[in-house]
């Protein structure tokens, strides 16, 4: 996923190329960077995948996770149920999943259970490292995010695919030592589109394995 992170210019690495690394994408279809937003995606990269796995294991195999986020983080969900039972799992897995990745940066814990709960092999490797540099740099999130525009298909064989938008404009980066929120201007890198893969698991949770973002996307443009 795509999420925002701290700017380069101010010693920390772009919010969007977090992303773009956390998400395993480019410019085109992959994930790309936004200077000073804040939120959590999950990167393709390969770091720790063995610790990773572990630990995403260990946390499916207990109840799912409560995932309870500070007051100054709000979130939209412009996703219209389906009628269909496997879609709107899908849909609703994915929106715990988001916030866990949140969680996680807000916690400082780049190996935070919850959103291990939802993520696995090669996403679960790109959000650690998406997450982990939020803790080098004590930088966390603040403001409102809001998701829409989705398209859930699911297959037979026990996988789906979602894609997404999401509306970064009225959330920033917030410095933990001196609680300095980097705050910009919205423009046409506020609007990111995401594509994920997901799977069900044992358990009934639809996890994702992989995940792409596309800053500035003319498909969630307002």
């Amino acid at each position: 996923m795509k999420r925002h992170a701290p700017p380069v210019a101010a010693t920390f690495v772009a919010t969007a190329a977090l992303l773009m690394a956390a998400c395993g994408g480019s410019d085109g279809e992959s994930a790309s960077t936004d200077d000073g937003k804040a939120t959590g995606a999950a990167p393709t990269g390969e770091a720790s995948p063995s610790r990773t796995a572990s630990s995403a294991d260990s946390a499916v195999a207990t109840a799912r996770p409560e995932i309870e986020l500070p007051s100054d983080l709000s979130y939209v969900f412009d996703w219209p149920r389906t009628g269909d039972t496997d879609k709107d799992a899908v849909l609703a897995d994915s929106e715990q999943s988001i916030k866990a990745v949140d969680l996680a940066i807000v916690n400082q814990d780049a190996l935070d259970k919850a959103y291990l709960y939802y993520y696995e092999g090669e996403a679960a490797a790109g959000t650690e490292k998406f997450i982990q540099n939020y803790v080098d740099h004590k930088a966390g999130i603040t403001g409102a995010y809001r998701f829409y525009s989705p398209v859930v298909a699911v297959d037979d064989d026990g996988t789906a695919s979602l894609r997404y938008c999401e509306d970064q404009g009225k959330a920033f980066v917030k410095y933990l030592e001196t609680d300095k929120v980097e705050e910009t201007e919205v423009s046409a890198k506020s609007y990111v589109a995401y594509s994920t893969s997901l799977r069900k698991n044992s358990n009934g949770i639809w996890v994702i394995l992989k995940m792409n973002s596309q800053t500035g996307s003319a498909r969630c443009q307002p």
